[in-house]
């Protein structure tokens, strides 16, 4: 199987709601979509193709490249479909491998069943035409199958990530209650932060939000970040491809990028954090870190830029009677320091964010986890109204 040089359809998986900020990155590397959905997109492209995606993409789940579509009624049919498959082309004997799915059929009541019918029809087949079996488990850091079976409807993919993409490898130490990186990086694509003015990040918690808005300005890809993916255990890998996608990576970074991103929090342990999270992204010189209250935060004059605040939401890490308070000042802050500047409150807790005491003129869909979210914009007037629905625009 050609699959490195093979067309197929290929599936880009993402959380909720981050859909339109992944078809825009996939759009901007120059794919072309097949369609569209709310958790992930569709692109008939090679094996080989789904390298530079790997590498590119900040808003992405999972990179699944389809192997075959079936019928399949129940879990005989489905090891049948799937023994006749020649994976002694696609995983080495003497490898590993693991099987992920995702599966709705009335036959099954745990995925780790078909998993297993997955498993043992891939060992059987390679054991049978090579005489040994292929070592197998639950580790994605290796091979990984993915099974799609809604009903009687089966795909079977190489998910070409292995490792979620979601996580972008440079955040070792993660802080209380921290943000997913594709989370923090589709936020501030959400924003009308221009990627030149000033990014202010009260409240910066583990520092996810200030160090995504560095990568993105200085346009460092997460591919920098990580040296193993899922594709590179499959037969036929070049690792010539890779280190030939690396190395534009490398090449494309804005040198001495004259940025004022400015992330304060008032636990001196969270700004410790942030710091090193920072400087193993390679961003920790642009970023201006401070221990304070978010109220006393060092805004640039010049109104213009974004402040961003991802404040508790009372759910899991504060009580909400005193978060109250908190948003208050959170609104009082934007008022009277960031005129000018679009605000911009990432909250859980639509009761909280009454409390900021603003009109929101956007209110962004996001999910946190299985948390319904919104991201609140506020165009914070310094006396001279923008006209509506301007964008801070890059030069």
């Amino acid at each position: 199987m050609q699959v490195f040089h093979t067309k197929s359809k290929v599936i880009i998986t993402c959380n909720k709601r981050l859909s339109p900020y992944l078809l825009e990155e996939v759009k901007a590397l120059g794919y072309d979509i097949v369609r569209d959905f709310s958790t992930g997109l569709e692109l008939d492209i090679t094996l080989s193709e789904c390298i530079r995606l790997n590498l590119n993409l900040r808003c992405a789940s999972q990179i699944l490249y389809c192997l075959k579509s079936f019928k399949a009624a129940n879990p005989e049919e489905l090891y049948r479909e799937m023994v006749e498959m020649p994976w002694e082309e696609l995983i080495d004997f003497s490898g590993y491998f693991s099987v992920t799915s995702n599966v709705d059929n009335p036959t099954i009541t745990t995925p780790l069943f078909a998993n297993l019918k997955v498993k043992d029809a891939i060992v059987d087949r390679i054991k049978d035409k090579k005489g040994i079996r292929p070592n197998s488990g639950s580790d994605a850091n290796k091979a990984v199958i993915h099974l799609y079976w809604k009903d009687n409807d089966a795909d079977v993919f190489i998910d070409t990530s292995g490792e979620t993409l979601a996580k972008h490898g440079y955040r070792k130490i993660p802080g209380k209650a921290p943000m997913l990186e594709a989370l923090a990086a589709a936020t501030v694509l959400s924003t009308k932060w221009d990627q030149k003015s000033p990014f202010v990040n009260p409240m910066c918690g583990s520092g996810t939000l200030a160090i995504e808005a560095a990568l993105i300005a200085t346009n460092r890809r997460p591919g920098l970040f990580r040296m193993n993916y899922g594709f590179m255990h499959i037969i036929g890998y070049d690792e010539q491809v890779f280190f030939a996608e690396r190395r534009i990576l490398k090449d494309q970074v804005v040198k001495n990028a004259d940025l004022q991103i400015i992330a304060t929090d008032i636990s001196e342990d969270a700004v410790d954090v942030s710091r090193r999270n920072a400087k193993t992204a390679g961003v920790d010189t642009l970023i201006t870190f401070e221990v304070c209250d978010f109220a006393e935060t060092q805004v640039p004059e010049g109104g213009k830029g974004v402040v961003v605040f991802n404040p508790e939401y009372g759910e899991r890490l504060g009580v909400h009677s005193k978060l109250e308070s908190t948003y208050k000042r959170m609104g009082d802050f934007m008022k009277q320091e960031c005129k000018g500047y679009f605000g911009y409150i990432f909250t859980g807790n639509p009761d909280l964010a009454k409390k900021i005491g603003l009109k929101a003129t956007r209110k962004i869909e996001f999910y946190n986890g299985k948390l319904d979210c919104r991201m609140l914009e506020y165009e914070l007037y310094d006396g001279t109204r923008r006209p509506e629905g301007e964008r801070l625009i890059k030069e």
